[in-house]
């Protein structure tokens, strides 16, 4: 096979295709709390300590529907979140082990490149509130959580870096800045993509719009700058095509399958492979920019087999 091309050239030539939902496929086993590190329930990145297998069949299957990058399962594994799983002392070899075990998944799939992106979901934080439990944590605290979390991802071979699930736009610009001290620090400068959430009226949780979120962020050294979660794609619209008239830069679109709705106090996504593929494949169609698709929250490997197949008929049609 020939060498795999950087990522970020990749992403010049053609559109890249993330992996889905990793929470659901990790619920489709059933795990009891005796499945997780000292019986934290809930802890899914603790599952490559005690499961691995599980993460790498989840890894596989959404590579084997097409997905040219797949996420770590490492949402959670900051040094916040990882103190109250008792593993906060180990972040940067919790995170390494994680980034590994992705990083082999790929290289058993040799049919094309494949990526690993190493994902550095929120702290639980607010440090743009005034909340008394939320807001008032040491910003410098937040910065080094994400540090010690990156430098942990690069030392697996991680080939990017990606926040998100981002609620305040401060936290943002502090994962960006760790990560940018983990890559001086381990002496490897990789891909950094910043992610924001919007709600479906296009606000972050504290009400930043996309023109100041992306303001905020858009010079400090970042790749891509994208929007995933909380949300479909129809409600993502108008924040894309403002985001795509800046002509910056490249963008990248993960949505959840349609908006949320609650059926037995659960959340229920009901948007099919066809109508998310659709929508998104208007998406690469209207706006140039948007270079990275996936899904979030209720997607899975029917999903992505449904967006590589609009990936690759936009393919062949440019060339003809």
């Amino acid at each position: 096979m020939t060498p795999k091309e950087p990522f970020l050239k990749a992403l010049k030539n053609r559109v890249l295709l993330f992996d889905g939902a990793m929470g659901t496929e990790i619920q489709k086993f059933d795990p009891k709390p005796d499945d997780f590190p000292n019986g934290k329930d809930g802890f899914n990145d603790g599952l490559v300590i005690t499961h691995p297998e599980w993460i790498k069949k989840i890894h596989k299957k959404y590579l084997e529907a097409g997905a040219d990058c797949i996420e770590t399962n490492s949402f959670g594994s900051n040094k916040l979140k990882l103190d109250e799983y008792g593993f906060g002392d180990q972040t940067v070899e919790f995170n390494k082990k994680i980034a590994q075990l992705a990083v082999e998944t790929t290289t058993e799939f040799t049919d094309k490149p494949r990526y690993v992106v190493g994902s550095m979901g929120p702290t639980g934080f607010l440090p743009s509130s005034n909340d008394p439990d939320l807001g008032q944590i040491p910003l410098d605290e937040i910065r080094n959580a994400f540090a010690l979390q990156a430098e942990g991802l690069i030392l697996g071979g991680v080939d990017a870096l990606l926040i998100e699930t981002s609620q305040d736009i401060l936290e943002v610009k502090l994962a960006i800045e760790g990560s940018h001290q983990a890559m001086e620090k381990t002496g490897k400068k990789i891909p950094l993509i910043a992610n924001t959430t919007l709600d479906q009226y296009g606000k972050m949780l504290l009400g930043t719009n996309i023109q100041a979120a992306y303001t905020t962020v858009s010079d400090m050294g970042i790749d891509v700058f994208g929007l995933n979660c909380s949300t479909g794609p129809l409600e993502m619209t108008p924040s894309v095509q403002w985001l795509d008239e800046q002509k910056e830069h490249n963008l990248l679109v993960v949505p959840n399958a349609g908006m949320p709705e609650n059926e037995g106090g659960k959340a229920v996504y009901k948007m099919s492979p066809e109508g998310m593929a659709k929508a998104l494949g208007d998406f690469l169609n209207q706006f140039p920019q948007v270079r990275i698709i996936g899904g979030c929250c209720g997607t899975n490997p029917e999903h992505i087999r449904a967006l590589r197949k609009v990936i690759d008929e936009k393919a062949q049609s440019n060339k003809g």
